[in-house]
């Protein structure tokens, strides 16, 4: 789990930084502080981190060996506090970290992703680096950067939504969606449609897709174009996903129809456990073929979806993966099943919907 610090500016209002402690002391690891507002973060009820000697976690604005060296004897956790703006501070970052500093906070004002790579590669397992932010987009590109991500971030913001984005992005464990075999009742050749290859900016195996379907009640797991074939070239990166008007899973509680995504849009990459990472869209390639109409039932429930007529186009089975063009009635594939009947995407419970 990713750490969430805030920093919270001495220079706020008094209730403003009662409002942003007591959110803190919800979804933060620890609140950073001037040493005079220490005693106000003490009693939230949050990990303290401060200048001061008597917060949990003692932060040295300026690296001294001596001090930390001192510091560590006494058993203190010590952060020490480091703007990066050149290779100097990069060596200044490695050396804090050698010498057991808990947590190394950096701030890196000009290039943000390279020092950051630099760094995380370099003080891996020997401290906790932490990245100055100032807002949840930072947040994401910190965490994400270099695959692994920093250990975590220190959020500077007055704002009490930015401080809920950040959390909702940075404390999330990972999500699973429930999967189920449904069984397939009847696969029959329908008309040419346009449809769409959703390209990713993501590599994906055996058993990862984007769920699809004709309602939303009903998506089914199509498999990314990684199977060995005698026809084409493997495409790990790309779900030949069907016609335009299908709904695609995009975020664990909301649909989009497939003419939505373009590049940059997210999307869901699922596996058959219905571990789910979200990626972006790098391009939507859309041209039109020969279509199937793929039934199913879900305890007594038709579920449908359309795929375009080709070898190359496999869904996914609870053993492994399966053509569209090999299906047969009986086959079990597998499938997220819900209830249906969405608003621009988002379940509504109390409206009616009906699809078909």
């Amino acid at each position: 789990m990713k750490q969430l610090w805030i920093e919270v500016d001495e220079s706020l209002p008094e209730n403003q930084k009662a409002k942003l402690l007591k959110s803190a002391a919800q979804t933060c690891d620890a609140v950073l502080v001037d040493a005079k507002d220490l005693e106000k973060a003490k009693k939230a009820g949050i990990k303290t981190a401060s200048t001061s000697e008597e917060a949990d976690v003692t932060v040295l604005s300026a690296f001294d060996p001596e001090k930390l060296k001192a510091l560590k004897a006494k058993g203190r956790a010590v952060a020490v506090k480091i703007t990066i703006e050149g290779k100097k501070d990069e060596e200044t970052a490695i050396e804090a970290a050698e010498l057991n500093s808990d947590y190394i906070i950096v701030g890196t004002p000009d290039w943000k992703i390279i020092p950051l790579e630099n760094l995380i590669a370099k003080t891996r397992g020997k401290t906790k680096l932490l990245a100055q932010v100032s807002s949840a987009k930072e947040a994401k590109v910190a965490l994400e950067t270099l695959e692994l991500g920093s250990d975590g971030v220190v959020l500077k913001t007055a704002s009490l939504e930015e401080l809920k984005e950040t959390a909702a992005f940075a404390k999330k464990a990972a999500s699973v969606l429930e999967l189920v075999a449904v069984e397939v009742v009847d696969v029959k050749e329908i008309g040419t449609g346009a449809r769409a290859c959703i390209d990713t900016c993501e590599l994906m195996k055996p058993g990862e897709g984007i769920l699809v379907g004709c309602q939303s009640s009903g998506l089914f797991l199509v498999q990314a174009e990684v199977h060995e074939s005698p026809y084409v070239e493997t495409r790990p990166f790309r779900v030949n996903a069907g016609p335009l008007s299908l709904y695609a899973l995009t975020s664990p509680t909301r649909t989009r129809y497939l003419s939505e995504l373009k590049a940059g849009e997210e999307v869901l990459v699922v596996d058959r456990e219905g571990k789910v990472r979200l990626t972006n869209v790098a391009r939507s390639k859309i041209e039109w073929r020969p279509m199937l109409l793929i039934e199913a039932d879900y305890n007594g429930k038709t579920l449908k979806l359309i795929a375009q007529n080709a070898e190359t186009i496999r869904v996914v089975t609870p053993e492994g993966s399966k053509a569209v063009t090999d299906l047969k009635k009986g086959d079990k594939i597998l499938a997220r099943v819900e209830e249906g009947g969405r608003h621009f995407g988002t379940l509504v419970k109390e409206e009616a919907v009906i699809e078909r």
